[in-house]
């Protein structure tokens, strides 16, 4: 950790690889859950777009854990996947996790990754990025190996992948920030905790 401010930070979310970007930055947080229902709010935004999307997400987390911890600062983050203007959910299981895959299998999508920072029950800052992700035309083979590798873990993912395991293999081309495809746009995220004082300067 780097010189401490005296402001909390809390991580709105359970996602190990925000955690695990946060903590590889040097930034002292806490973790909760924010126990938002993202179903009932995707129900309420039929049609919006999926940058959008995750950017709603991203401020319903960081509000929900304000609301009830005032006085910290919240961070919220989501993240949407994009298939040709089709938005793709997590898939539920193994066998759903393969059938994602061989659809997005030789195509590109558009991953994007929001994050919001809330204080005293209101947001005061939100950001969103996007990466190109074109999946290579890897063989059913590899593919059944891949998932018995990775096993369940990739189900918490929304593109059935982790780029910084094995899921890097399944593509040809990335175009975006590394962040980005791990889940929060951390650049903006550090540049923000920084003008809030959340950590030094």
């Amino acid at each position: 950790m780097i010189a401490q401010t005296g402001e909390r930070l809390i991580l709105a979310s359970r996602s190990a690889a925000r955690r695990a970007m946060l903590t590889g930055a040097g930034v002292p947080f806490t973790a909760q859950d924010a126990g938002v229902d993202e179903a009932a709010i995707k129900a309420t935004l039929p049609g919006i777009d999926p940058a959008e999307l995750a950017l709603e997400l991203a401020r319903a987390k960081a509000l929900a854990v304000s609301r009830h911890d005032p006085e910290a600062w919240v961070l919220g983050s989501d993240q949407t996947l994009d298939l040709e203007g089709t938005m793709v959910s997590k898939a539920r299981n193994l066998p759903e996790a393969r059938e994602r895959l061989i659809s997005m299998r030789g195509r590109t999508h558009h991953l994007n990754a929001a994050a919001a920072l809330a204080r005293d029950g209101a947001v005061v800052w939100s950001g969103v990025d996007t990466a190109r992700m074109t999946l290579r035309r890897f063989s059913d083979a590899f593919l059944d190996a891949y998932l018995e590798a990775e096993g369940e873990d990739l189900l918490g993912s929304v593109g059935c992948y982790r780029l910084e395991g094995l899921g890097s293999q399944l593509f040809d081309r990335v175009e975006g920030d590394y962040f980005t495809v791990l889940g929060m746009p951390l650049w903006p995220v550090l540049a923000e905790l920084r003008r809030a004082g959340v950590i030094a300067t």
